[in-house]
């Protein structure tokens, strides 16, 4: 596929390196030629110095030849215009990036998709979103839901105390008469395992496991997850991602929000209507006392600034603040924050290349999660009649190595696969599966 990529910022670099990697024809425009030597230097791309708003740049760019374009710009009104002019140069499908709520809403997708632009992605939104998931279920570093919570994704953090550390994924299907959940991944010391029946599991482990909602419950009691109801949350940061958390949180919980900011945290006063919101330095551990952390159920630190974000959440599981959730946009942090124990991370470069990414996917795929702490994706893709993944049983359809198939929806049911499970046509299928899988997966379900 060719893609071309308007901005060279850390969001189209990120993408660009993403899509590389997947083989794809890659162009990035910038306008600043230093930012695309970096780039130039590190991957197999085409770079081209030139206004991603020029008609004349684009069009010598030969814009009209691609089958993606993606804009992601520091500015909104330029990521529409250029997608505007992308769409009437003959780009085969467009995609913008934005900060305006008004522009997802559902009455004003039709008027942007008649202006050229397919796809809306506003990361903040998207992380906001992603950072209340995580709330919902207590002792889990990510969750993602699946067709209306059929099924669900959890990345746990197992020490010596959980059930199933120390043996093996045979021996944990063993324990009930009906399979209960599927382990399809072990993140161990960096490597990302795709696990199979003979593989233990061990303490320290991030495990990834999908499962039904009526076995949420037996899933943490196995991984030795204590549960709790969050009431009292703590958000540091009243950037945009900040203000939509509160947003979202208000009326469910008793919150607390943190701005350094003064004239921002003022208008956030006005704006919000149900949270606390507090002028004050998030670093300054008496002004956290202060403001009574250690009686916070969770804690959220989403400023601009990943190193403040890591120390804030250390500072905060030090006073005993059992969740919380940091924006970590350095992606060379992200190893760091796990490895030290921060709990939930958020990524918006990442969350907004997940939702670009499916559109570069031949499959019929509802959904795709590029997962903060792994190269990994876990994809929601639909079997289509015919396809080779409904000619039989999993164990004999010879699957990939590096890709791992966890449940199954068929209509209002929830299946936990087996090797012994039949995939239907139409069927919605969750798995887990590495970059080099992918195109292997694809080939499968088409």
């Amino acid at each position: 596929m060719r893609i071309f990529i308007a901005g060279a910022g850390e969001v189209g670099t990120h993408l660009a390196k993403m899509f590389c990697n997947a083989n794809h024809d890659v162009i990035l425009m910038d306008e600043d030629e230093e930012k695309l030597k970096q780039v130039d230097s590190h991957f197999d791309l085409m770079t081209i110095v030139g206004t991603i708003s020029s008609i004349e740049d684009l069009r010598e760019a030969n814009v009209k030849s691609c089958d993606l374009f993606i804009a992601v710009p520091p500015y909104q009104d330029m990521s529409i215009l250029s997608c505007i002019l992308a769409k009437q140069l003959g780009a085969k499908t467009t995609v913008a990036r934005v900060n305006n709520h008004e522009y997802l809403m559902e009455e004003n997708k039709l008027f942007f998709k008649k202006l050229g632009i397919d796809e809306l992605i506003y990361p903040e939104q998207l992380g906001a979103k992603e950072v209340r998931a995580s709330l919902k279920q207590v002792g889990t570093r990510q969750m993602f839901e699946f067709t209306g919570s059929k099924l669900v994704m959890f990345a746990l953090k197992v020490r010596d105390n959980a059930l199933i550390v120390g043996k093996t994924l045979a021996e944990i299907s063993a324990m009930y008469e009906k399979q209960e959940y599927n382990v399809v991944a072990i993140l161990r010391s960096g490597e990302t395992i795709i696990p199979r029946g003979q593989d233990v599991l061990r303490h320290n482990d991030l495990v990834y496991v999908i499962t039904t909602k009526s076995a949420v419950k037996q899933v943490m009691v196995d991984a030795g997850k204590k549960q709790f109801e969050i009431k009292n949350v703590m958000i540091l940061g009243g950037s945009r991602i900040g203000k939509k958390v509160a947003e979202g949180l208000e009326g469910k919980y008793n919150i607390k929000l943190i701005e350094i900011d003064k004239e921002r945290a003022i208008r956030l006063a006005d704006q919000l209507s149900n949270t606390l919101v507090i002028n004050g330095d998030g670093r300054n551990l008496e002004l956290l006392k202060d403001e009574g952390i250690k009686k916070m159920d969770a804690f959220v630190a989403v400023t601009g600034n990943s190193e403040v974000n890591i120390l804030a959440c250390q500072l905060a599981k030090k006073m005993g603040v059992p969740k919380t959730v940091a924006e970590v946009e350095n992606i060379d942090y992200i190893d760091l924050a796990e490895n030290i124990g921060i709990g939930t991370l958020i990524n918006k470069k990442l969350i907004a290349a997940s939702h670009i990414y499916r559109y570069t996917l031949r499959a019929n795929v509802s959904h795709v999660r590029c997962l903060t702490a792994t190269d990994a994706e876990v994809l929601e893709l639909t079997a289509q009649p015919g396809s080779k993944i409904t000619k039989g049983p999993l164990r004999k359809l010879g699957l990939p190595k590096d890709v791992n198939i966890g449940g199954i929806i068929r209509g209002e049911s929830a299946i936990i696969a087996t090797g012994d499970t039949v995939i239907e046509p139409n069927d919605k299928v969750v798995m887990f599966a590495m970059p080099s899988g992918i195109p292997k997966v694809e080939k499968m379900f088409s």
